[in-house]
């Protein structure tokens, strides 16, 4: 047996201790990966959000840092800036981010700026708790009596000392308040005092017509403290934003109200709520119903919604709950939770990276925001996810771990190297990596819910965070557990492989892959064979280096490339499939290196997934090697050189357009498809490992290639989105082969009915799959009635208004 040079490093319990284990002993790893995945898995808080509330520090460091929004469209409420209040100090290339959030009306631009370091006193810290809680409390929820237990229970002091979510946000100063960085009068407004006659009001000027003070649930209060306020009618229960008075409406003042009767202001508060307006003399107050939080992360618009209509409120039924605010203030805060969950995501992007470059010697730099990337699943609907770094970096295991296993095992037949190869990128393999190496509390797998947003110094209704063991000395966070699914985990590793692929090259890729426990390298190892045949005079060598564009160095590698395991011919010692094993890795990772690198600012991250599926597949290999009239030259038995025969007969039947791998609705003979595989092994072996001159060789074979404007539907994806939009049952397919043709039959259900069905016979199971799929994708998006024969009964059902 051969020694092992492919290690897998598997980190258990402790993660400075480790345990190396050969692939000769992979009966350890497949016994680990066998046992049960526990999908409740931990969700982090970074450390540089997690501090305790103190209250008898003489003063609190806060490293200050400007929000700047910029409205990139029209509206009468523009939004100002906030600040936010860290106690430690964030890393460069968070502090200085930028990115957009999606709003009803259009985008809004974040930045990110470094301000200054202010030092505040117990009592600041708390009026500045007290306001944070009371506004983002309105904004969430608009429960009023849970807000007061809230602020009591902050009053108390009550779980001062523990770690929490702690830092601040707070209105910035206006133009008139600076040097100051924070809208202190703002953030004085909570709790309202009705009887406080402070400076910023004594000048005020009312309206000709309206005296200096208005009768008000909280009593007499100066007319610019309402304006600029947000109050609440106990009649009705609702919170509205005043925004100054209406100069010519009192309580006298005609209602007309569509389709009804006028009155008076007076009149219909009587007859509708019973109660009567004393001070009707009074002009009314002009405002508007408040934000609600909303998820403004999503990639897509969310549907406008119609906007609040102005409301006229007389000043005696409102009690004021936070005066001065502005409307604009307000709006800006319904902004900030999601601000602040995008903060959090690359904060915790930013701790894994460095977690994982905590002991890298190399001179690797990779930015947080493609990390984020990695740890971002398409269930959070944001513009942008993991899935084409998880494409590119699916490549790129599958080509590191085979080149390794190649060259490591030189006597081991294909099929051991596809098995060792199995025990590495499986998913249960890679979720077992995952884990080991803690990366399911990193991952996002869901949806930001605003609702569900931890307000910073608000203890109600959120589970206390725990410390997590250290990761090389740093800290992390537990805020609960949620599911994560086994494959979610393997998409992440791939995912961080990707991403450290396409920033820091292949060097950082091998670093990461390392330090997930898979112990690969790219060293080149010599490839020991004996060949004795001279291959010019069983195959045409000259012309094969034309077509090729390459000229071997030892051509019995051209040879292997082209022997069947049928042929019978006693000089060649072995056949192609070695060299397949690793040509079919090595041309899937060029293939989608060249793809992603081309096209990787697609809007659609999917669309890269989508580009190798349709260019990476036995259909294009077996297309491209008739094409070159590589049948020509393949040395097999009789019955497969028949089944190439027919392969090339069908190819004479096919449509110019059928050029990619899921549009061909026809067989073709696998053994087209590993030739092209095994020629790319072969000049990647005889190269010297040098996949660049694999792809300018086999590149022209496969031209043209596949292009955004070119690239045919996936049919048998289509068919399965479709099903889990509208919540169709996919119904497991009934396959019967007789006399080698395959009769394939699908069924879709629907609460029970059977809304489709199709049944294909064709020349093998993959093909009849891709007819019934695509004959069911015409039907959706053309049809508006089908008809379906279940069970001798005839069903009429309408086919959903679906469009890509």
């Amino acid at each position: 047996m051969e020694p092992n040079n492919l290690l897998i490093l598997l980190w258990w319990k402790k993660p400075h201790k480790s345990l190396v284990t050969s692939l000769n002993s992979a009966h350890a790893l497949t016994a680990s990966c066998s046992e049960p995945y526990d999908d409740e898995q931990p969700s982090y808080v970074p450390a540089e959000l997690v501090k305790p509330w103190c209250s008898n520090d003489a003063s609190v460091l806060y490293h200050c840092y400007l929000i700047e929004m910029k409205q990139n469209f029209c509206s009468y409420i523009p939004v100002n800036n906030v600040v936010l209040g860290l106690r430690s100090e964030l890393n460069c290339d968070i502090a200085n981010m930028n990115f957009d959030l999606v709003v009803d009306k259009g985008t809004i631009t974040v930045n990110f700026k470094k301000a200054t370091e202010i030092h505040l006193s117990p009592e600041q810290v708390l009026q500045c708790r007290r306001f944070q809680i009371t506004i983002f409390r309105i904004l969430v929820d608009c429960n009023l009596q849970n807000l007061k237990e809230v602020l009591e229970r902050l009053s108390l002091g009550q779980n001062i000392g523990v770690e929490s979510i702690n830092y601040l946000l707070l209105p910035a100063a206006r133009m008139h308040q600076k040097p100051l960085i924070i809208d202190w009068e703002c953030v004085m407004s909570v709790p309202f005092r009705s009887e406080e006659n402070s400076e910023y009001h004594i000048d005020c000027s009312p309206p000709n017509n309206c005296s200096g003070v208005l009768h008000t649930k909280n009593g007499m209060v100066c007319t610019c403290r309402v304006q600029n306020s947000l109050v609440c009618t106990p009649h009705t229960g609702l919170l509205d934003c005043i925004t100054g008075l209406l100069d010519d409406l009192n309580g006298n003042s005609l209602l007309r109200p569509r389709g009804r009767r006028a009155r008076t202001y007076k009149t219909h508060y009587e007859e509708k709520h019973g109660i009567n307006l004393r001070v009707d003399q009074q002009l009314l107050l002009k405002g508007r119903h408040i934000f609600r939080v909303q998820n403004y992360l999503l990639s897509r618009r969310q549907q406008r919604k119609k906007e609040s209509k102005p409301v006229e409120l007389p000043p005696e039924l409102c009690s004021i709950v936070m005066s001065p605010l502005s409307i604009s203030n307000l709006y800006s805060f319904s902004i900030v939770p999601s601000i602040m969950y995008r903060l959090e995501s690359l904060l915790l992007a930013l701790n894994l990276k460095n977690m994982i470059l905590d002991r890298c010697t190399e001179n690797v730099t990779i930015p947080t925001i493609k990390v984020l990337e990695a740890i971002t699943t398409k269930g959070c609907q944001e513009n942008f996810n993991l899935e084409s770094l998880e494409t590119l970096g699916d490549s790129f295991l599958k080509y590191a771990t085979s080149q390794q296993l190649f060259k490591t095992y030189q006597n081991n037949a294909e099929g051991l190297l596809s098995g060792q190869r199995e025990k590495i990128v499986s998913n249960p393999a890679l979720c077992k990596f995952g884990c080991d190496r803690k990366l399911p509390g990193f991952i996002r797998n869901e949806c930001f819910d605003p609702k569900k947003w931890t307000i910073p110094g608000d203890y109600s209704g959120t589970s206390f965070l725990s410390e997590d063991l250290p990761f090389n000395e740093r800290n992390i966070y537990i805020r609960g557990r949620r599911k994560v699914t086994d494959e979610t985990v393997a998409d992440v590793v791939e995912a961080l492989i990707g991403a450290f692929l396409s920033t820091g090259g292949e060097i950082a890729a091998i670093y990461f892959m390392n330090w997930v426990g898979i112990k690969v390298d790219l060293v080149h190892i010599p490839y020991k064979r004996h060949f004795q045949v001279q291959p010019e005079k069983l195959i045409d060598v000259r012309y094969l280096k034309s077509l090729l564009n390459y000229s071997f160095h030892d051509p019995s590698l051209l040879l292997e490339a082209l022997t069947h395991s049928s042929c019978m011919l006693p000089k060649i010692p072995g056949c192609y499939e070695r060299l397949e094993f690793l040509g079919d890795a090595v041309l899937d990772y060029v293939i989608t290196f060249y793809l992603y690198n081309k096209y990787r600012d697609m809007s659609s991250p999917g669309f890269i997934t989508d580009m190798r599926s349709a260019s990476v597949n036995n259909d294009c290999y077996a297309l491209s090697a008739v094409k070159a009239g590589l049948h020509k030259h393949i040395l097999a038995s009789d019955n497969v050189d028949n089944d190439i025969a027919n392969t090339v007969n069908n190819f004479g039947r096919l449509s110019i357009e059928s050029t990619f791998g899921w549009e061909i609705e026809t067989y073709f003979s696998e053994v087209l498809a590993d030739i092209i595989e095994s020629l790319a092994g072969a000049i990647f072996v005889d190269s010297e490992y040098d996949k660049d001159i694999v792809f300018q060789s086999i590149r022209p074979l496969l031209e043209p290639l596949v292009t955004p404007e070119t690239m045919p539907l996936n049919h048998i994806r289509e068919f399965k989105d479709i099903c889990k939009k509208m919540q169709y049952i996919m119904k497991k397919p009934a396959i019967y082969t007789p006399n080698g043709v395959v009769t394939r039959t699908i069924e879709v259900e629907a609460k029970g009915v059977v809304i489709y069905k199709h049944t294909s016979t064709v020349s093998n199971n993959k093909t009849a799959e891709k007819v019934a799929c695509k004959f069911f994708w015409e039907i959706a998006q053309n049809a508006t009635i089908f008809i379906i024969v279940t069970e001798n009964t005839t069903l009429f059902k309408k086919i959903w208004n679906y469009h890509l």
